[in-house]
Formats: C-alpha cells, structure tokens, sequence
C-alpha cells in the first residue's frame, strides 16, 4: 500500500475512461446529446403536469418530482463528465468530490423511495378506485415526497461523513468517471470492513427492501387486474402502470448489479457501464417512456406546443 495522506487532498484524478481515447470522444458526443434530451423531456414533463389542470393528480404530482430529481441528478455528474472528456485534465477539487458525492447519493436514495412510492400511489389507484381519492389526499402526496426527499439525503449525509473522513492513498487516483462510494472507499489506506458492512446496510435499506416493496405491490395489482372481467379494462389497467414498471427495472436493474456484485476484475471492468446506465441514460428514458405510453401526456404536450407557436 502507498503511503498514506491523512490531510485533505487538493483534489482527485478521475480515471473514467482514460484507458480508452478513442471511446472518450465517442461519449463525449452520446452523452452531451442525452443530457440535452434529458433536460428538454424533464423540463416539458414538469411544466406540462404544472399548466394543464387535467394532470394535477397524484400519479403526475409524483412524476413530476422524478424529473425534477432526474434533472437534478444529472446536472450533478454530466458537466463535470464532460470536461473530463473533452481533454487530458481529468481531475475534482476535493470540496467538488464532496459535495458531488453527497448530492448524487442523496438524489440516488431519494429515486428509490420515490419510485416505491409510486408504486404505493398505482397500487392504490388499481386495487382501491374507490377509495383512492379518499387515500390519496393532497397532504399524504406532500407528505411521502418529504419523506422520499428527506431519508435520501439523511442517508447520503451519513454516508458522505464516513467516506470523507476516511485517510487516502497518497496517488488519489479514483477509478471510476465521478465520485462514488465504491471507488473512493477502494482508495482508502486503512482498513474499511466497517465502512463497507454500512454500504450494506445502506444498500439493503434503500435499494432491496425498496425493491421488494416495489414488487408486492406490482403482485397485488397484477392479481386484481387478472380479476377484470373486460379485455379493455386489464389493458388499460396494464398500461397506467407499465411506464413505471420500465422504469423501475432500468433503474432498479443497473443499480443493482452496481452495489451488489461480486468483486471480481470482470465485474470492476463493466461497473463503469452500468453507472453510465443509471445514472445518463436512465433519466433521459423516463421521460420518453411516460409519454411515449401516457395519451394524456401527449395531448397536453400537443396543446402546450401549439399554444407556444401561436
């Protein structure tokens, strides 16, 4: 192990793709052309589900806060990603790792309580019609985004305090295109079993247990669907909640096989990917994927269009 740096370093090198130049330009292309469609198709999500009345219900209330989050989440990584791209200089000041760090994994808690959250809000729009208005009032609404909000960031404030207090490798060399827990952690000089039992644990709380929510409710709406006699029913039933059902499998699906993996050099090669996935890609689908399955949404775009060119 090299000699330890026990003090605040200037700064960190992010290694991302060095080792691939020719790979580097191709995804400084990609990914300035997908951060840009992720802020067009977040940004009319928002204001769509804010000027139409029709919208203003908890399905698009929760939709909206997800792209706000998504535009927020990407804003956080991309430009950073992007001048480390575009030329040799790939390094983060010590305060911009930080505060890097503290609000993509704040943001990142916070998708996965948002996302279950959503789920809670389809499953009672399926299995309780009847009483979803009654459920679903708008100070619950307020209330569970808080709480989606609020648990992401205490999680990412603890998790940030024990990665940065940490004493590092004196070379700095993160290897990985931002800075993450799993990689900053690799570069520690002293023993991290500790820090890595609390990832776990972190993990479980707010990426398995999320998950396995996600899924029982998606078992009790898929069993009251199968329970509609019409055809047109089940579909339409089927297709309120398919656009959240993809999302959750990109997001959940990647992020998975991230932080919880086998460390093994195959693994570490394609992780880079995988984060690429969740955290560029993914937030530019969402949108896409709500309107693309959503009539609604799609007449309100038409309208808000059609008014901006008059």
């Amino acid at each position: 192990m090299k000699e330890a740096n026990v003090s605040n370093p200037a700064g960190f090198i992010l290694l991302g793709f060095s080792d691939m130049p020719q790979l580097e330009l191709v995804l400084l292309g990609v990914i300035s052309v997908i951060y840009t469609l992720t802020l067009v198709g977040n940004t009319a999500i928002i204001l769509v589900s804010y000027l139409n009345p029709k919208l203003h219900t908890p399905m698009y209330f929760f939709l909206s806060n997800l792209s706000f989050l998504d535009l927020c989440f990407t804003t956080s990584i991309v430009p950073q990603m992007l001048w480390n791209l575009k030329g040799p200089e790939k390094t983060i000041s010590y305060i911009g790792c930080m505060i890097q760090l503290y609000i993509a994994l704040g943001l990142g808690s916070t998708e996965c309580i948002l996302l279950t959250v959503m789920a809670y809000d389809r499953f009672n729009a399926i299995c309780q019609p009847l009483r979803y208005d009654i459920i679903m009032h708008p100070k619950l609404l307020h209330q569970l985004a808080s709480l989606a909000w609020i648990s992401g960031f205490v999680e990412s404030t603890i998790q940030t305090t024990f990665v940065f207090q940490l004493p590092l490798c004196s070379h700095h060399k993160v290897d990985d295109f931002m800075c993450e827990e799993p990689a900053l952690i690799k570069i520690a000089y002293v023993d991290t079993t500790f820090l890595e039992i609390e990832l776990s644990i972190a993990t479980v709380l707010y990426v398995i247990i999320p998950l396995g929510l996600i899924l029982v409710s998606y078992g009790c709406i898929v069993r009251s669907v199968l329970r509609i006699k019409s055809a047109e029913g089940r579909r339409k039933a089927f297709g309120t909640c398919g656009s959240h059902m993809i999302v959750v499998v990109l997001f959940f699906g990647t992020i998975t096989a991230v932080y919880i993996q086998p460390k093994s050099k195959y693994t570490q090669n394609h992780s880079k990917f995988l984060t690429l996935f969740y955290t560029v890609v993914t937030p530019s689908l969402n949108p896409l994927i709500y309107t693309l399955r959503n009539k609604e949404v799609k007449r309100a775009l038409k309208r808000l269009l059609t008014r901006d060119i008059r």
